[in-house]
C-alpha cells in the first residue's frame, strides 16, 4: 500500500489521527462471503502427556513450517493448504488458515492442513491437545521473546493468570467478515451477545494441571482475570447502540501499553502508560502508525476488529469437534433475517461471561440460550452447502450439544 494516509512510519501526534487510522484498518465493509478459523492446540509427548515438549522437539517436527520464533533461520512455509503455523509462549501450536468463500471450502482445507500438522508431530512421537486448557501440566515457559517476556512482566503485576493464558490454554477463533456498511453494527452486536451461551455450550477446560478447577472453561477465566483493559468486551448491553468504531478507538486508546518495542531484549512498557497517554507525550518519542498496529495486536477482547471480526471466546475442541462452532457461527451469520433471531435469543444473557466460564450449560439462562441458538442453527445448517457426508457429522455433533444444554450439562 503506497497511500501516504495508510504510512506505517507516519507519526501519531493526536488521538483524532490515532482514531482515523483505526477507523481505516479494523472495520473492512464489503458483502460478508469469507469465513476463517484459527486452531490453537496444547502438544504433548503421546506417551506421557505430562512429560514437557522442548523447543529443540518441536522444530525436529515441524521443520520448514516452524515460525521464526522457534526458528529464525525457517523459511516458515504454508502448510500445503495455505495454514501458517505459529508457536504461543507455552508451546501451543495454531494453524491460521487464509479465508475461504465457503464454509465447505474451508472445513476442507483445514481438515488437509490439521493432518499434514499431526503426521508431522507424530514423527517426533508428539500429538495435539483435546481441551482448552492443557490438563495435564502446569505453565511453563517453552518460547523466550522480548514480547513474550514483557508480556509476562506485564500479567505478573496482577497475579498468576497471565502465565496460565501464555503458557496452558488453547482457544478456536472464528473470523467473520465484518459486513456492509448497514450491516456491521448488527453483526458487531451479535458476535459478541451469541459469546456466554456458545462459550457455554463449547466449554472443554475444566481440568488443569491435574485437577478440576471448578470453572467450566478455565481458560476463559485466565482471560477475564489477567488485565481487564485489554480483555474485556467492547460490546456490553449497557451500550448496545455505540457506533462500533468509535466503541474500539476509545478502547484501544485507553488500553495500557503491554510492551513497547526496541533494541534489545528489554520491551517493558512504563506500567498504566495508556496509547492515548503516548500520544499525550508520556514518552520520549511520539507514537507511530506502526507503534499502534502493534499496541492494538495486544489487545485481547473476546471479539477484536481487524479489518473482519475475530471472536476469541471458544475453547479448542477435541478432535474434529472445531468443525461444530465453526458450522454454528456460519449459519447463524448466514443471512441478516438469522443473524436477528440470533441477537434476540442471546441478548438477555449477553453480559453473562463470567458464568458462562464459570458454569458452562449449568447455568439455566445460558443453557436455555445455548439451546435456542444451536436449534436455529441446524435450521439454517442445510443452506451451508456442505458435502452429505460432512453435513450428518456436524449435524449429529451439534444435535448432541443441543441434547447437552437441554439437560443442563456441564460435562
Amino acid at each position: 500500500m503506497t497511500s501516504p494516509e495508510l504510512d506505517r512510519s507516519a507519526i501519531l501526534r493526536e488521538s483524532a489521527a490515532a482514531g482515523r487510522h483505526l477507523a481505516r484498518i479494523c472495520f473492512k465493509t464489503g458483502p460478508p462471503t469469507h469465513t476463517g478459523v484459527e486452531l490453537e492446540w496444547t502438544v504433548h509427548d503421546a506417551a506421557d502427556p505430562v512429560r514437557p515438549v522442548d523447543p529443540t522437539r518441536l522444530r525436529a517436527a515441524l521443520g520448514r513450517h516452524s515460525p521464526v520464533t522457534l526458528d529464525p533461520t525457517s523459511p516458515s512455509e504454508p502448510l500445503r493448504h495455505g495454514g501458517m503455523v505459529t508457536l504461543e509462549p507455552g508451546g501451543q501450536l495454531e494453524i491460521s488458515t487464509p479465508p475461504r468463500a465457503s464454509t465447505a471450502a474451508l472445513i476442507r482445507a483445514t481438515e488437509a492442513d490439521i493432518a499434514q500438522v499431526t503426521d508431522l508431530l507424530a514423527t517426533a512421537g508428539l500429538i495435539l491437545g483435546r481441551s482448552g486448557i492443557d490438563p495435564h501440566r502446569r505453565p511453563r515457559p517453552v518460547l523466550e521473546t522480548p514480547r513474550y517476556r514483557a508480556m509476562r512482566g506485564a500479567f505478573d503485576r496482577r497475579g498468576p493468570a497471565g502465565r496460565t493464558m501464555m503458557y496452558s490454554t488453547a482457544g478456536l477463533q472464528v473470523c467473520l467478515d465484518a459486513g456492509e456498511p448497514d450491516q456491521v453494527a448488527d453483526r458487531w452486536a451479535t458476535a459478541h451477545a451469541v459469546g456466554p451461551p456458545l462459550l457455554a455450550a463449547f466449554a472443554s477446560a475444566a481440568r488443569h494441571a491435574g485437577r478440576r478447577t471448578g470453572w467450566a472453561s478455565a481458560r476463559m477465566a485466565t482471560w477475564l482475570a489477567i488485565d481487564p483493559a485489554r480483555t474485556r468486551p467492547v460490546w456490553t448491553p449497557d451500550h448496545a447502540d455505540e457506533d462500533p468504531t468509535a466503541a474500539w478507538i476509545r478502547y484501544a486508546l485507553a488500553a495500557p501499553l503491554l510492551c513497547r518495542r526496541r533494541d534489545g531484549s528489554d520491551w517493558t512498557a512504563p506500567a498504566g502508560v495508556t496509547f492515548a497517554d503516548w500520544l499525550d507525550g508520556a514518552l520520549p518519542e511520539p507514537p507511530t502508525t506502526d507503534d499502534l498496529d502493534y499496541h492494538v495486536s495486544t489487545l485481547f477482547p473476546p471479539v477484536r476488529p481487524r479489518g473482519y471480526l475475530e471472536l476469541r471466546y471458544l475453547d479448542a475442541q477435541p478432535d474434529r469437534d472445531w468443525r461444530l462452532p465453526l458450522a454454528v457461527l456460519s449459519a447463524l451469520f448466514h443471512d441478516p433475517g438469522t443473524l436477528r433471531r440470533a441477537y434476540a435469543i442471546a441478548a438477555p444473557v449477553a453480559h453473562r461471561w463470567s458464568a458462562a466460564a464459570r458454569h458452562g450449560l449449568a447455568d439455566p439462562a445460558l443453557a436455555a440460550a445455548a439451546a435456542a441458538l444451536l436449534d436455529l442453527a441446524l435450521t439454517t445448517l442445510p443452506r451451508l452447502g456442505l458435502p452429505a457426508g460432512t453435513h450428518d457429522d456436524i449435524e449429529r455433533g451439534v444435535r448432541g450439544r443441543l441434547a447437552a444444554a437441554q439437560r443442563g450439562d456441564d460435562r
